[in-house]
């Protein structure tokens, strides 16, 4: 099947971006160098086409109660124009995707999912949805969408808007944000660790706007970004990457994010398995390690102390921010502790390793 094409397709062929076929999307995989742009990211503001991303509208009499049923996270505690990091699960706790919650209104919800997995949650909400008064629409293929993101962003994106952006809080949004002079749905969040924007508008504006934003940032140091260092950037955050820290048969307890699963909720889908896993204690989790032999531990290689195989890496990197070999690995518990010296399976040779915090980086969120 030939890859679909989001509105910019064009607009990354114009700024020399090699493309890939990502999540059966067309999408660039890299301007300059993966480098500079993580860098440009770091230390001025990098600007990404996200259209590949999935939007679900959830609106009617019961939309919070669905959504609350749906989620781990505490939607009850949203108030309108708030955004909330969250997942889905399946009953036996593993995880369906990770998403955000925008809420509009009480019975008005805006869910946005990962670019893989759209027909797979479309369906698993509507499978979940009997005897709830709503209706559920998959708008994805009405949204382009851009990521701005960076310590400069909001300096760049305040020249193109007469909407204060100091007023939007991180994990907040406003609707119908003249950016440009096209109508936007702007929210303060992204996936890098920096302050930033993502900016939901229609296909038509969008290249107008990533022109306009290019241009706005020419003094600052703005690049185009690709895939490589949007996932260089969020692994240096410690951000999960469904299909590598997180999946169907990976809990968010293992994943190291039970803060988002409220199991004080009254009722949501998994609860039971994930409230018993956390009451047996967990078997595995995700931790952070840095390699002390030379190489690149990749996602998917084995992860050893001796002859056990004790684990797998889901990530891992040559920090750009840090110079150092880091990754992240699924352990079993008794290997997870600071400090433990473990050993990773590149092709024919053990590498030294040793288990670390998983904080790399100091996020750079505005609150």
């Amino acid at each position: 099947m030939e890859p679909k094409k989001t509105s910019l397709y064009e607009t990354h062929k114009n700024h020399n971006g090699k493309i890939i076929d990502f999540a059966g999307w067309s999408l660039p995989v890299e301007y300059e160098g993966i480098l500079v742009e993580h860098e440009a990211v770091r230390n001025a503001a990098g600007l990404f086409d996200v259209s590949h991303m999935g939007e679900v509208e959830v609106k009617g009499k019961d939309a919070f109660k669905f959504v609350q049923n749906l989620v781990t996270n505490d939607v009850g505690v949203l108030e309108d124009k708030q955004v909330l990091y969250t997942f889905m699960c399946y009953p036996h706790g593993g995880i369906v995707d990770d998403l955000l919650v925008y809420r509009f209104t009480q019975e008005h919800f805006f869910l946005v999912i990962n670019a893989s997995n759209i027909d797979k949650d479309f369906q698993w909400m509507t499978e979940n949805s009997a005897g709830y008064d709503i209706t559920l629409e998959n708008v994805s293929v009405d949204y382009s969408e851009l990521a701005l993101q960076g310590p400069k962003a909001q300096e760049i994106l305040q020249r193109l808007t007469d909407t204060d952006l100091s007023t939007i809080k991180f994990f907040y949004c406003e609707r119908a944000v003249k950016v440009a002079g096209y109508s936007c749905l702007v929210s303060r969040t992204g996936y890098t660790g920096e302050d930033g924007f993502e900016i939901y508008l229609n296909h038509e504006a969008a290249p107008k706007v990533w022109d306009a934003l290019i241009e706005a940032g020419k003094e600052e140091g703005i690049k185009p970004a690709g895939l490589g260092s949007r996932d260089t950037l969020r692994f240096e955050a410690t951000l999960p990457l469904y299909g590598n820290e997180l999946g169907e048969d990976i809990t968010p307890l293992e994943a190291g994010l039970g803060m988002f699963v409220k199991l004080g909720k009254e009722a949501f889908i998994g609860k039971e398995a994930l409230a018993k896993q956390k009451e047996d204690g967990l078997k595995r989790k995700i931790v952070g390690f840095e390699l002390e032999d030379k190489g690149i531990a990749r996602h998917g290689y084995e992860v050893a102390v001796g002859d056990k195989v004790i684990g797998f890496v889901t990530t891992g990197y040559l920090s750009p921010t840090l110079g150092k070999n880091i990754g992240l690995a699924m352990l079993d518990i008794e290997y997870t502790e600071l400090g433990t010296p473990i050993e990773v399976k590149v092709r024919k040779r053990s590498l030294k390793a040793k288990v670390i915090s998983k904080k790399f980086y100091d996020k750079k969120y505005k609150k």
